[in-house]
């Protein structure tokens, strides 16, 4: 169990203004596929006040285009969202910014690269990373009550639910669209009633 931002392993350097890869490697959807702020909004559950201060903060920027003056779109990616989705999570939970930044930061610089097995417990004040169920028994331990977010959940929440939003290409190309089966059109008939 390794607490967010311990010392205990070194962290790499990011130059300023400058947001590192929270997940360096290429399992996931294309890197010039993004989302606009809006539609990033919708699939990690926030507001756009709090996307447009996260991204001018520096806590969550988006990775594949940033906005640059009025009327150019930022572009989120798949990986954008999911870490827009863990922060509000741990907002919900009550931990505060400056800790979620400290967590974020350290799962950026460490090259996390598969968060699918990451689960984020806090006490609220502190957060910690396990990767493994003795991580986990040995934080539970102490007898301090403790919640968890598993990544792996609100990733499966962000793949079951992308797909019902416009995407574009970075580089302008055409992403092609998929029409839905059966299936999924009963099930979405059914949701919206």
């Amino acid at each position: 169990m390794v607490e967010a931002g311990s010392p205990q392993e070194p962290l790499v350097p990011v130059a300023d203004g400058e947001q590192g890869e929270l997940f360096p490697d290429s399992s996931l959807p294309d890197e010039l596929v993004g989302y606009r702020g809006p539609a990033a909004c919708q699939i990690a559950g926030i507001t756009y006040r709090q996307l447009d201060y996260w991204a001018r903060t520096k806590l969550v920027a988006p990775s594949i285009r940033t906005a640059h003056g009025s009327g150019s779109q930022r572009l989120y990616s798949f990986k954008d969202i999911l870490v827009l989705k863990v922060v509000k999570r741990l907002l919900d939970t009550g931990v505060s910014l400056q800790n979620i930044r400290v967590a974020v930061d350290h799962l950026r610089l460490r090259g996390v690269r598969d968060l699918a097995k990451v689960t984020l417990f806090s006490d609220g004040t502190t957060v910690y990373e396990c990767t493994s169920p003795e991580e986990i028994v040995d934080l539970l331990q102490g007898g301090q009550g403790v919640f968890g977010i598993a990544v792996s959940g609100a990733m499966q929440e962000i793949s079951g639910t992308i797909h019902e939003f416009q995407a574009e290409r970075a580089d302008g190309g055409v992403i092609e669209t998929v029409t839905p089966d059966e299936f999924t059109q009963r099930r979405n008939a059914r949701r919206t009633g």
